[in-house]
């Protein structure tokens, strides 16, 4: 039971994220098209890595991971409010460049 409690946990936060960049944030960085492919948490759940993929250059992609770093703390209360969360993980975003090398193979 505590792997699919774990799992749900990650599906949920991946959701609230999407839900977030969909047009929640007002960040003028955040106008490129991002998707949350990917949400891995720690077992002690404490450090939640998200992986996005971003369309752009990599300037581009640059600037939208530095407005999601810096939105983090926003973030995380809101994933607190909606899923009634003790404590959020920290949240590190990593880009996903798993759909560019699939293109590239």
């Amino acid at each position: 039971m505590p792997g699919h409690h774990r799992e749900r946990l990650v599906e949920e936060i991946r959701q609230e994220i999407e839900v977030m960049l969909a047009g929640e944030l007002k960040d003028p960085r955040l106008t490129a098209s991002i998707l949350v492919t990917e949400t891995r948490v720690s077992p002690d759940l404490r450090q939640a890595k998200v992986f996005v993929s971003v369309q752009g250059t990599e300037a581009e992609q640059a600037e939208v991971l530095a407005a999601l770093d810096s939105a983090s703390g926003f973030i995380r209360h809101e994933l607190t409010e909606r899923l009634q969360l003790r404590r959020s993980p920290q949240l590190n975003f990593v880009l996903d460049h798993s759909a560019e090398y699939g293109a590239h193979i």
